[in-house]
């Protein structure tokens, strides 16, 4: 009998390894397997208590399903954790990175992976192929799992370092020994059980601990332009520049605005300054399209944009969810901050006859910033007279406020 259990025991993990490696030839860069609990919920609910969600609505009304996978998918048993990497080899590359330098004058600075074609879409192609290897493998229908790139209600970070896919660090992003801070996360839930992963080191907790392989190094505190964490492992949304160019689709804070510097679309700074870093290769990219061409993109020509413009420049990229307003926001504020005066006659346009309430506050503010009370107050006097937006006329009214 004990032989006969050890057969069926060795046909199993066989068979999981052989999921493994298919998983890893449809393009996924790591594949890793846990089993499936009920969480506590404390962490993920003191940290929407406190706010620091900001107004992202759809994590407090998915709260319950994040910490109970039974939730999202009956009888579920298991997580398969894949992780795709977009580690970049040209560590310097103009539009990547920090943009410090001469070599970045007059252009703004993307987060790493809006250089690239959508993930969501990239990868959804991955995972139903993962879910096609399952249902041969594993005689399971559509029924029997559910696949996630980022969107479903479920923590991927945490599930990532209960498999070992990594570990949390103190910038509360999952942090792999191997690819260092830059992994696009999918998850599926299953009805099938597997033999789980280890984690990279012993968990104190039932989930998964902050700071797990940091030591002592707090850089990613440290380097946070707008101090955004409030403990670490914990952000607050409302003051991280990620959020605020990406997902607030309002006024962006004026006391936030300096530290956005020439960040135009998300920001890298806590992952970029993490010394796990220096172990990570380049990806393989097979469920990646890369779009570094607009790294190269100046902030006159973004500013610039028409709508059809934009649609073309954009099309298939995550930066098309914020839309050419948001854009034009956010090229505002780095207009502002790049001390370029030859930028202000297009951001007076902008104050003065763009539509979108949301572009002239902004454009207000970068004129003012660039060219000086006075001067600003020159070129925009016909279009103060003339407005009628409450957003916009606080933008006036703030005068004498600090930038």
């Amino acid at each position: 009998m004990d032989a006969e259990m050890g057969a069926t025991q060795a046909a199993a993990r066989e068979r999981q390894e052989a999921l493994r490696r298919r998983l890893t030839e449809i393009g996924f860069d790591d594949v890793r397997f846990a089993t499936l609990a009920e969480l506590s919920g404390d962490k993920l609910n003191a940290w929407i208590a406190a706010g620091h969600h900001a107004d992202m609505q759809w994590m407090e009304r998915t709260a319950e399903k994040r910490v109970k996978p039974e939730l999202v998918l009956g009888e579920a048993r298991s997580v398969i954790m894949l992780g795709v990497s977009y580690a970049d080899e040209v560590k310097g590359a103009r539009g990547v990175g920090r943009g410090d330098g001469e070599e970045n004058a007059g252009r703004a600075t993307w987060a790493r992976y809006a250089l690239h074609e959508d993930y969501h879409d990239t990868m959804k192609v991955g995972l139903i192929a993962a879910g096609k290897v399952i249902e041969e493998l594993y005689g399971a229908t559509r029924e029997d799992y559910r696949a996630y790139v980022d969107t479903g209600p479920v923590l991927e970070r945490g599930w990532a370092a209960k498999a070992g896919l990594g570990f949390i660090g103190k910038n509360a992003m999952l942090i792999s020994r191997r690819h260092g801070n830059w992994l696009f996360l999918a998850t599926i839930l299953t009805r099938q059980e597997f033999v789980a992963d280890a984690p990279v080191r012993k968990q104190a907790s039932d989930f998964a601990d902050v700071g797990l392989l940091c030591g002592k190094c707090t850089r990613c505190l440290d380097a946070c332009p707008t101090q955004a964490f409030a403990a670490p492992g914990v952000v607050d949304a409302r003051r991280c520049v990620s959020y605020q160019t990406i997902e607030n689709k309002g006024i962006i804070p004026r006391e936030l605005r300096a530290g956005i510097g020439n960040r135009i679309y998300g920001c890298d700074i806590c992952l970029e300054v993490c010394p796990w870093n220096r172990f990570a290769q380049a990806g393989r990219e097979v469920l990646l399209v890369a779009r570094r061409e607009l790294g190269g993109l100046t902030v006159r020509e973004i500013l610039a944009l028409t709508p059809t413009r934009f649609a073309e420049v954009f099309r298939k990229t995550p930066i098309k969810r914020v839309k050419l307003g948001g854009l034009l926001r956010n090229a505002c504020i780095v207009a502002g901050n790049s001390g370029d005066v030859g930028l202000i006659e297009l951001l007076v346009g902008l104050a003065t006859t763009h539509e979108l309430a949301l572009v002239r506050a902004h454009a207000v503010w970068a004129v003012r910033k660039l060219g000086g009370e006075a001067r600003a107050s020159m070129l925009l006097h016909e279009a103060r007279a003339a407005e009628t937006d409450e957003d916009v006329l606080a933008e006036y009214a703030a005068e004498a406020a600090s930038p």
